[in-house]
């Protein structure tokens, strides 16, 4: 059985792998509603958009069920403060990614009237719309720091409240998480589509694509003035876990020590702006499928410069620095964690394979003929 310590670094990158997979997976599903008022302007045109995502939605929204039952599993602690802390910013994610979403797609085409269809495109607009946003600003309370602490019991104190959560920075990221996938999601529609949707999906990703760019390095200057978090106490990478055991600082600019440490990590920021990058080239020769490669390494870049900048830290804490989160004093068991990991290692690539099957099978673009001649379609 591997020790603790090399458990814990497996488990935080398969962390960060399923939420990569979920951003590219499903981050075109909720770019592809949210833009859908802008560039689907008839009937037909809004009804190949929502066949572009309709049959493949749910099961991309599977990697975000798999990354919070890893982090049950896997970072007990940091599920319990996060869902604690986090409780109706998530139930807001819940109602507009999981309901949203189901009903309007399945709604919509009850019946054939205009108000009815329009009701049900606002709110799938909403399901696209929001989602984002909530992930970008969580991403932006982690960085601030959370407010919270455990006694000597180790139970669990919340101190902050709702409205604390909406920051100017946690906007920011919130931003920077709404453009990637807008991007993520114009791509695809690209790729997905002909015609005169196409032309303004590709069009719309270069826009959103110099957004990216802008907010991503406006917001790594932001991160660089604001103080961070840094352990100053030995670190036991084996021992058990118990958040109490080390002191912590806040330290201005904490966050990019890692960088200097250990400059393999620039690969990170460079990805995500390389990524952005090459799909505003891409989209201009018109290859989607290239630009969507560009797009997700974007995507991977990014949410990698997040798990970078803040490690070891998981959750830390603003109000009592010492409660903060590491990988290294919040993880399961190492019997837990290498069991988890031996399914893991089974049920990934079951996974991964349905996946691509479900993907080659629905293959090709949507158009307004296989809209009109399926009864099946949305």
């Amino acid at each position: 059985m591997p020790e603790l310590e090399t458990l814990r670094i497996i488990w935080w990158l398969l962390l960060g792998v399923l939420l990569i997979g979920f951003a590219i997976m499903d981050g075109f599903d909720f770019g592809v509603a949210a833009i859908s008022p802008f560039i689907a302007r008839t009937e037909s045109e809004k009804r190949i958009l929502l066949n572009t995502i309709g049959p493949v939605w749910e099961g991309n929204q599977v990697w975000i069920i798999l990354g919070a039952g890893a982090m049950f599993a896997a970072w007990p602690f940091v599920y319990s403060v996060a869902f604690s802390g986090f409780y109706l910013l998530i139930l807001i994610l819940l109602l507009t990614m999981g309901i949203f979403r189901a009903v309007s797609t399945k709604y919509r085409s009850k019946l054939p009237n205009k108000t009815w269809r329009s009701f049900w495109d606002n709110i799938l607009f909403l399901g696209g719309f929001i989602p984002p946003i909530i992930f970008g600003i969580l991403i932006g309370n982690l960085f601030e720091g959370v407010p919270f602490y455990f006694d000597n019991t180790l139970r669990l104190f919340y101190t902050g409240y709702f409205f604390q959560l909406f920051s100017p920075f946690s906007l920011m990221c919130g931003l920077v998480s709404l453009m990637m996938l807008l991007m993520h999601g114009c791509i695809y529609v690209s790729i997905k589509t002909e015609g005169a949707i196409r032309d303004r999906a590709m069009c719309s990703a270069k826009c959103f694509s110099v957004l990216l760019i802008f907010l991503f390095l406006l917001s790594g200057i932001w991160i660089s003035k604001m103080g961070g978090y840094q352990v100053i106490s030995e670190i036991v990478r084996n021992g058990f876990s118990n958040p109490l055991h080390k002191d912590v600082v806040e330290k201005t600019g904490a966050w990019l020590l890692n960088y200097s440490r250990y400059p393999i990590t620039m690969i990170a920021p460079i990805a995500g702006f390389l990524g952005a990058f090459g799909v505003l080239m891409t989209v201009r020769k018109g290859t989607g499928k290239l630009a969507f490669c560009f797009s997700s390494l974007s995507i991977a870049g990014i949410i990698s410069t997040v798990g970078v900048s803040l490690f070891p830290f998981l959750i830390p804490s603003s109000i009592h620095p010492a409660s903060s989160l590491l990988i290294w004093d919040s993880s399961s068991t190492q019997l837990t964690l290498f069991l988890m990991l031996l399914v893991t290692l089974i049920f990934m690539p079951i996974i991964l394979m349905y996946t691509a099957w479900v993907y080659y099978v629905l293959r090709g673009k949507v158009t307004a003929d296989d809209v009109e001649k399926n009864q099946q379609a949305y």
